[in-house]
């Protein structure tokens, strides 16, 4: 069937929070994103063009497919050029795996605003088999289109919590808690487990003063040569691609 006016508004609407919290639902835009969620979540239906059809589809996407022109998909794109294929899931079920959490290392983001820094944090838990990132209330959605375009399909097998992270840390008080800081100790130098939280602070004022009472392990990515004027500071994904590397490298030397 032909996309309805009212199909156009409301994959439009998905593109604020709010209509997406309402409607229980997201959006993810392109050939490559929804061929890397397809399978992972319940999709409501599919708003593509006839062409992507014939190139891309199969007998999954029937009677959930509405076939649109090129002015109806920019419509309701939430990006400059519109994508051939707009598909509509439904937000999976918030559910935490308590044994999930205390056998392996999570991520913990205090309000990261970037919906590309969350989107490569999330590909980056991907990449070194982290299941969970547990974010503060106002860290970006992670149902933004940005943040689902910028995981690159890895939405699809991270867990991404929002909740109060002092309670957080409360509640698994037993868990190592680690966090990135300019007067840390060298995490080159440093002893690290394959269990824990670890934690990154917000792109312009890092961890909150209140978060960073509570961890007790702070380390220090250190420039180099030592002493030599460098930049003031790391972009949060990168500093996470490099904090968790090292996780992860400590890991294989113990083995």
């Amino acid at each position: 069937m032909n996309v309805t006016n009212n199909t156009i508004k409301f994959v439009a609407s998905l593109g604020q929070k709010k209509y997406r919290v309402a409607e229980g639902c997201f959006a993810a835009e392109g050939t490559k994103c929804v061929r890397d969620t397809w399978d992972y979540f319940n999709c409501r239906l599919i708003v593509a063009t006839q062409a992507w059809y014939e190139e891309f589809g199969h007998s999954g996407h029937l009677g959930k497919i509405q076939f649109a022109n090129k002015g109806q998909m920019q419509r309701m794109s939430q990006f400059s050029t519109a994508a051939d294929v707009i598909a509509v899931y439904d937000i999976p079920e918030d559910v935490i795996d308590e044994s999930e959490v205390r056998c392996g290392l999570n991520i913990v983001l205090d309000n990261i605003q970037d919906p590309g820094n969350l989107g490569t944090i999330i590909r980056i838990a991907d990449w070194y088999g982290i299941k969970n990132i547990f974010c503060s209330e106002k860290t970006v959605d992670v149902y933004n289109h940005k943040v689902v375009q910028a995981t690159m399909g890895a939405i699809s097998r991270v867990k991404v919590h929002y909740c109060d992270l002092e309670y957080l840390f409360d509640e698994y008080s037993d868990i190592p808690l680690y966090g990135t800081f300019l007067d840390g100790k060298n995490i080159y130098k440093s002893e690290l487990p394959a269990e824990g939280f670890v934690v990154f602070g917000n792109e312009g004022r890092g961890i909150s003063p209140k978060l960073s009472e509570l961890i007790k392990n702070r380390l220090l990515i250190p420039s180099f040569p030592p002493g030599v004027a460098t930049s003031e500071s790391l972009n949060v994904g990168m500093a996470a691609a490099i904090t968790i590397s090292e996780f992860r490298r400590k890991c294989f030397i113990k083995k």
